[in-house]
């Protein structure tokens, strides 16, 4: 699968595909992959690479397209770009079906044991015990996530099996929480240099989907983590959004999505001074909104939003008594 987190017939890209921008073209990989176009995804991939250079989790998405599409070849290339810029994660790489086909190759042996010997320097000084107990966390907190929209994407919201996901994801958020809180408390927010960069992250994930007044409680802390390094600034502006659009305020970095009952589509959440929105995501270490907002079918244009807000916002203030 192409991430542990949370998510073939397309015509090869010509000349005029590599005048996109680079992250149009990581955007349109991406999708194409969530379609089951891997050949489509790889050639996108092949054509953003020739731009320029991508992240350790591009790379890595990258070579699943190709290996998806039968290209060892670049599989195993962009494998090693992705170890040579950071990824760490064995265990998501061995066990990953996108990589079935690369296992029964010498070269399957030669990259998995290369990646091994550097896992094992890196986690030398690891909170074993404690990177398990995250790691549990983070599978439980993502297992029935992908479970949840596997279901809704073949059946829909409608679906009893959907309801039936949904409860018991509501119940293991709870469980997850109060773990994290109780690590929280008493660790601090642990950084990746001590539990690794997945176990980490379940801090981030469980407070993400926890209630308004447990992310207003921990939001401090994780502020206080990121300025220390040990947490994203990309994930910190998630936090921030939920934060204050729980508040009543306006989100600044766009990342949360609604959907209009009536007519089904997608929309960004209320968001501050969506001119300068950019700058502000590039500050948090994301890429254009535009970009992000393509997975929802949304295409960002700062003054038809603020149209459609304004449209929005109207009519729910003609709603209150």
């Amino acid at each position: 699968m192409f991430r542990a987190f949370l998510i073939s017939t397309l015509l090869l890209l010509g000349s005029t595909a590599y005048s996109q921008p680079h992250g149009s073209l990581i955007s349109t990989a991406e999708s194409l992959y969530a379609a089951n176009d891997f050949a489509g995804s790889f050639s996108a991939y092949r054509s953003a690479f020739a731009l320029q250079p991508g992240s350790f989790l591009n790379y890595y998405n990258g070579a699943c397209s190709a290996a998806l599409s039968g290209d060892t070849l670049f599989a195993f290339a962009w494998l090693d770009s992705s170890i040579a810029r950071g990824w760490k994660n064995l265990n998501h790489l061995e066990t990953d079906t996108d990589l079935a086909s690369l296992r029964a190759t010498a070269g399957w042996t030669e990259i998995t044991g290369r990646l091994r010997k550097i896992v094992e320097e890196i986690e030398k000084h690891y909170d074993k015990p404690l990177q398990k107990e995250l790691l549990a966390i983070h599978e439980a907190d993502q297992g029935i996530r992908r479970e949840f929209i596997a279901v809704v994407d073949k059946s829909g919201r409608d679906d009893p099996a959907a309801d039936s996901l949904g409860k018991i994801m509501a119940y293991r958020d709870s469980v997850n929480l109060l773990k994290v809180k109780a690590i929280l408390d008493e660790k601090g927010w642990v950084g990746a240099d001590k539990v690794g960069g997945q176990a980490n992250q379940a801090l981030f994930l469980v407070i993400q989907h926890a209630d308004i007044t447990t992310q207003q409680t921990y939001l401090p802390m994780m502020r206080d983590a990121v300025k220390k390094g040990n947490a994203p600034a990309s994930n910190l502006a998630l936090l921030e959004d939920r934060v204050a659009l729980g508040e009543g305020r306006k989100q600044l970095y766009g990342s949360q999505i609604g959907t209009d009952e009536k007519t089904g589509s997608n929309y960004i959440l209320p968001l501050d001074d969506p001119d300068n929105v950019d700058r502000r995501r590039a500050d948090m270490g994301l890429g254009t909104l535009a970009d992000y907002v393509k997975r929802w079918g949304i295409v960002w244009n700062p003054a038809e939003y603020k149209k459609e807000e304004s449209s929005r916002e109207k009519a729910a203030s003609q709603k209150k008594p």
